[in-house]
């Protein structure tokens, strides 16, 4: 899968249309708390694989941490590690911007899979429109100066 920061209109439609599908319509998410106040103002990712978008997430800098969120692979293209490609590339950007620390609040079904990728737990369960979460940290690598 090739990721990219979604740069142009035809890109960042086509990461809201990957999480429409698997945010609203699979999950029913209102679409309304789906596509938020913060689009706008975050960094969208696109993972595209022969050339057809199939992953997206966005990111944004909040109280010291790379933010990451909405984080969705399209059904026919899970459990074929392009979440993990997906923020692999996400905590690059990240550590690229400058910051330390990344985190995340991931849907409780899928903790196990954030544990895998170095996250720790930091919350009790909670809902987020109507889905179980917990809120998760991960410390990231230093830049070395070159």
């Amino acid at each position: 899968m090739n990721v990219k920061i979604a740069k142009t209109t035809k890109e960042i439609e086509q990461a809201y249309n990957i999480r429409t599908t698997v945010f609203v319509e699979e999950q029913e998410v209102p679409a309304e708390e789906e596509l938020d106040e913060h689009d706008d103002t975050s960094t969208h990712f696109i993972g595209y694989l022969n050339g057809q978008p199939i992953a997206a997430s966005r990111l944004r800098y909040v109280n010291g941490y790379g933010k990451l969120e909405r984080i969705c692979v399209l059904k026919d293209h899970r459990g074929k590690s392009h979440g993990k490609e997906l923020i692999r590339e996400m905590e690059d950007a990240i550590t690229n911007d400058g910051y330390e620390k990344s985190k995340l609040n991931g849907q409780t079904h899928a903790v196990e899979f954030y544990q895998k990728l170095g996250y720790e737990t930091i919350s009790g369960e909670f809902m987020d429109a109507g889905i179980p979460h917990v809120t998760m940290v991960k410390k990231l690598p230093k830049i070395q100066a070159k």
